[in-house]
């Protein structure tokens, strides 16, 4: 071949974070895939406030009913909206971990299938089903139905 007809050559060269990254457009997979590691992230964290919770609600009638005016009235340094706010975050980490879970598994088991298109389709699904499911869910936390 000559010189002339071959293809030329990807330029690597250095990212300057501020010149460049501002510019860069995510795509909404990569959108997903990063919250999937945020949401997991998250329900790590939250597992002690998860145990209090699961621990209160169970371990009697009393528990139970101090549990349930945490969350009204507040506990100790924390208001109740704070708590319900912190429930909420915890929702939407589980939802959107399972939801994004669900697709990668779904994307592994037909990974001849995948495009570039389904798998924009299947992120904006995901992003979709598991933000309608937490405005849903805090709705009711927060009493409006």
């Amino acid at each position: 071949m000559t010189e002339a007809v071959k293809k030329a050559r990807p330029e690597f060269r250095n990212i300057n974070v501020f010149n460049d990254l501002p510019g860069y457009r995510l795509p909404v997979a990569g959108i997903v895939s990063i919250l999937h590691r945020i949401s997991g992230f998250m329900m790590f964290l939250l597992l002690p406030f998860i145990v209090w919770m699961l621990d209160k609600s169970l371990s009697s009638e009393f528990s139970f009913a101090k549990f349930k005016s945490a969350f009204n009235v507040g506990l100790g340094f924390a208001p109740g909206w704070f708590l319900k706010l912190v429930a909420l975050a915890l929702i939407w980490a589980y939802l959107h971990h399972l939801i994004a879970g669900v697709r990668h598994i779904r994307m592994d088991l037909n990974h001849d299938t995948v495009t570039k298109e389904t798998g924009r389709a299947s992120a904006i699904r995901v992003l979709v089903v598991s933000i309608a499911l937490t405005v849903a869910l805090g709705a009711k936390l927060f009493g409006l139905y």
